[in-house]
């Protein structure tokens, strides 16, 4: 008759649950070691009781069995991480993919195309979102071309200031060409007549040198000669006058 079913729960008595732990832990060790000599396994086992005292086995250095525990588990993780990175990544782009579906559609749409399935309140509402972008478009060409004309504007005010600025450097040039003109002229003026009034001179005094020489008289007498009338002359006046 072969030994009943053992209800597994924590066992109550200490005594008892210090035999059970005893044998459980010799036959899980045993099992342990038997599974790493058949089957060529790394095994490692740690245990502890529940007053901290510590057993272990393990099929070659334990050191070397958490180790290569340790950076299993941080494979397995990243690996978990990936894949859990990659599942979300690829619920983005499935949520992206539907949002540019559905906006691509709505372009369609707005352009007045594929309408066939669309509802009176759809349609209306379409309506209404193409009037508001038409209104919007129209304020915003009216603003351009109001900056626009503001600009031009501004630009021919600038050339006319530029025009009058040099109109008046211009009539300024022409103010001193006519003065620098006119010195000139008075200039040829002025050397014409002393080169008259020298001219006429010396005709004079030539002049006077032939009569001086058909009289046979020196040009000194002659001179005197002129100068006593006029002494004479004088000198009646005065006499008249007393």
């Amino acid at each position: 008759m072969g030994r009943g079913r053992i209800e597994i729960k924590k066992i109550e008595n200490i005594n008892s649950r210090q035999v059970t732990f005893s044998k459980r832990r010799s036959g899980l060790l045993k099992k342990a070691k038997e599974l790493a000599v058949l089957c060529d396994a790394e095994v490692g086992v740690i245990i502890f009781s529940t007053t901290g005292k510590l057993y272990e086995f393990a099929s070659s250095r334990m050191e070397q069995i958490l180790a290569r525990y340790n950076k299993s588990r941080d494979s397995s993780e990243v690996a978990t991480v990936e894949n859990a990175d990659q599942k979300e990544l690829h619920s983005e782009v499935n949520a992206l993919k539907d949002e540019l579906e559905k906006l691509q559609l709505m372009h369609r749409r707005m352009m007045g195309k594929e309408l066939e399935g669309l509802s009176f309140n759809e349609l209306q509402d379409l309506e209404h979102i193409l009037t508001e972008g038409i209104l919007s478009v129209k304020d915003k060409k009216e603003k351009k071309l109001l900056e626009q004309l503001e600009k031009s504007r501004l630009q021919g005010q600038k050339v006319v200031l530029q025009n009058e600025a040099l109109r008046e450097q211009i009539e300024e040039l022409r103010h001193h060409a006519g003065l620098s003109r006119e010195n000139r002229v008075h200039g040829r003026k002025d050397s014409c007549i002393t080169s008259s009034s020298i001219h006429e001179y010396i005709l004079d005094k030539e002049a006077n040198s032939d009569i001086s020489l058909h009289l046979g008289l020196s040009s000194v007498d002659h001179c005197e000669k002129r100068k006593v009338p006029k002494i004479e002359s004088n000198f009646k006046s005065r006499m008249v006058i007393d």
